[in-house]
């Protein structure tokens, strides 16, 4: 793509001390761009010959004549002079705020610190909403620099001027990129040149290359060393500017030799670049002996470069070729292919990827491989989709996007990459109840269920496949599914369990309880404790670490109670209570009394025979 460079230069008279901001790039357009410039000087005079006049004008005017065929895409405001800056200006009557300012210094051996700027506002909407006509730059002022330091008009650095710079679109154009520097870097009597390297230029041909330049406080009559060479070449555009006179109130666009202290000039580069360059370098030089034989020169102050070249850049578009969801699941596969069409340059590998719902980041992404001219890639993404966005929503895919909105890799065209697609999800059926099975108490809650018994309260025939599952959660990821269903150990009451019962297009969703009760104890009418390892205790069937707070009371046949008894302290046939306390008791019948200390279970009693 082509890069429009456009410099801001200030040109001193003996400087002997300065300092600067380094230029760096502030906007890039990639795409048929192109740019133009108008404006016009607040000088009345060129200040090196005319030492008359130490103010300047109210206003000046220049016309903005931007092709029908062309659409403007940004504008900028330029204004400059002498002082630290007037920060407000107007423009067609509107007040326009600089949003920023750059200024430089340099000390005079006779008149001290002499300050310069410039300063620049995005004025697109101002341009779109008046278009082509005549604009006029009222209330830049500067009288009280002029008025405070006498040295501006003494030496004649005394000026100001403005300017207005228009990228443009044109379908005609060739495939250009401007970039578009901005910063303040100086030369002088003691610095007589400077270099700068642009960087990241990817030249696909030279044809219409060109390179402009606006410059202030420019003398015509002030030429001494003076010159602008483009990658080690000199260039000039005479008869406007020679090849020794490069800043000599001229402007390019209109052919004028009266845009006093400054200049607007556009210099064709085709035969100082070559295909397959990338870098350019621009020299500027200043400072000569005259016929005296004493040195003189100017000081030159760059403020900002547009470059217009024709670039080599990829162009990213991505398209979706297929989608798939499931049923009652919130992941979605995605099919997609990124391709590199009318482009000049491949797409690198790992060029980012970004997913939005709503413009809520749901999923990233980079691509795989350097995508080739005319080429492409395909792959495929599994996404999962938040739980606060709806079953049915528009997914927005961008490539060449970092997730934050931004751009990586510099396009050919930059609105361009991006795809959408509706996507519906299929939400999980809604949950049936079932009765629950009920078991007996096997001890500490805990009891053994055939779980296929529940699927007689099911209509078997409207389903291929049961699953069964203890949290809603396995169930719709489908983990730790329940294998043995037929000897399910249930260690709680109640216990939810679910089931999946799958269709040919999705599937339903049952749950039910697990009920595990204390059922009655079946209690024996004698025992014998003759150690021989059988029926030696007062074995209650479904008693012990079932009812775990029972009390049992054994009573003699004449009441008097030897024996208390819980659920860790089983009756041998010993008292362990009353007079006979450790001894063993006789053959004979004895009484209980059972405590379930249970709400659904009253006291038993009872009687046991107990033989030795």
């Amino acid at each position: 793509m082509k890069k429009s460079l456009s410099v801001l230069l200030i040109i001193l008279v003996s400087p002997i001390l300065a300092w600067c901001q380094d230029i760096s790039i502030f906007q890039q357009f990639n795409g048929r761009y192109d740019y133009l410039a108008i404006g016009n000087t607040l000088n009345p005079a060129e200040n090196n010959l005319v030492q008359t006049f130490c103010e300047i004008l109210p206003s000046s005017q220049a016309t903005l004549n931007v092709d029908s065929s062309s659409t403007i895409i940004a504008a900028y405001l330029y204004w400059a002079g002498s002082g630290l800056g007037d920060t407000e200006v107007s423009l067609n009557g509107t007040s326009i705020i600089a949003e920023n300012t750059y200024n430089t210094t340099y000390t005079d051996s006779f008149f001290g610190d002499l300050n310069y700027f410039s300063c620049y506002a995005d004025i697109t909407n101002l341009i779109l909403n008046e278009g082509n006509t005549i604009y006029e730059l009222t209330n830049l002022d500067i009288s009280e620099t002029l008025n405070n330091n006498p040295g501006h008009c003494e030496i004649r650095t005394n000026f100001a001027g403005w300017s207005i710079y228009v990228i443009y679109e044109n379908s005609a154009l060739p495939l250009n990129q401007v970039n578009l520097f901005q910063g303040l870097e100086i030369i002088n009597r003691n610095e007589t040149e400077k270099t700068i390297f642009l960087d990241n230029v990817n030249v696909l041909d030279n044809e219409n290359a060109k390179i402009g330049f606006l410059a202030w406080e420019g003398d015509n009559a002030l030429n001494f060393g003076e010159t602008l060479s483009i990658n080690g070449n000199i260039i000039s555009n005479p008869p406007l500017n020679l090849a020794d006179n490069a800043f000599n109130g001229t402007n390019t666009f209109t052919n004028a030799t009266n845009f006093y202290n400054g200049d607007l000039d556009v210099y064709s580069i085709e035969n100082n670049i070559n295909i397959g360059d990338t870098q350019v370098e621009i020299k500027l030089t200043t400072g000569d002996f005259n016929e005296f034989g004493t040195f003189q020169a100017d000081l030159i102050l760059i403020n900002n470069i547009i470059t217009v070249l024709n670039s080599q850049l990829p162009d990213a578009t991505i398209d979706i070729i297929g989608n798939a969801t499931n049923c009652g699941d919130r992941n979605i596969t995605l099919n997609y292919i990124v391709n590199n069409t009318n482009s000049t340059d491949p797409l690198p590998a790992e060029t980012p990827i970004a997913f939005y719902v709503n413009n809520q980041l749901i999923a990233q992404t980079t691509t795989s491989n350097i995508i080739g001219i005319n080429e492409n890639e395909t792959d495929t993404i599994e996404i999962s989709i938040p739980d606060n966005i709806p079953n049915n929503f528009i997914l927005d895919v961008y490539v060449d996007d970092d997730g934050l909105g931004n751009s990586t890799v510099v396009e050919i065209l930059e609105n361009n990459n991006n795809t959408n697609i509706t996507v519906s999800l299929i939400p999980l059926p809604e949950t049936i109840q079932l009765p629950p099975l009920n078991n007996c108490n096997e001890g500490y809650n805990t009891s053994t269920y055939n779980l296929e018994l529940i699927l007689t309260e099911i209509n078997s025939n409207s389903y291929f496949n049961f699953s069964f599952y203890e949290t809603i959660e396995d169930l719709e990821n489908n983990t730790n599914q329940i294998v043995n269903i037929n000897n399910y150990q249930s260690q709680q009451t109640p216990q939810t369990l679910y089931i999946k019962a799958e269709t040919s297009t999705c599937f339903d969703i049952f749950k039910f309880n697990l009920i595990t009760e204390n059922c009655p104890p079946f209690i024996p009418q004698g025992f014998s404790p003759n150690n021989d390892g059988y029926n030696d205790y007062f074995n209650i069937q479904g008693l012990y670490t079932i009812f775990q707070d029972h009390e049992l009371l054994i009573y003699s046949r004449y009441g008097n109670l030897i024996f208390i008894g819980d659920d860790n302290s089983k009756w041998y046939g010993v008292a362990n209570h009353g007079i006979n306390k450790g001894k063993l008791v006789p053959t004979g019948t004895y009484f209980y009394v059972l405590k379930f200390n249970h709400k659904n279970f009253l006291q038993k009693t009872g009687w046991i025979y107990l033989n030795r």
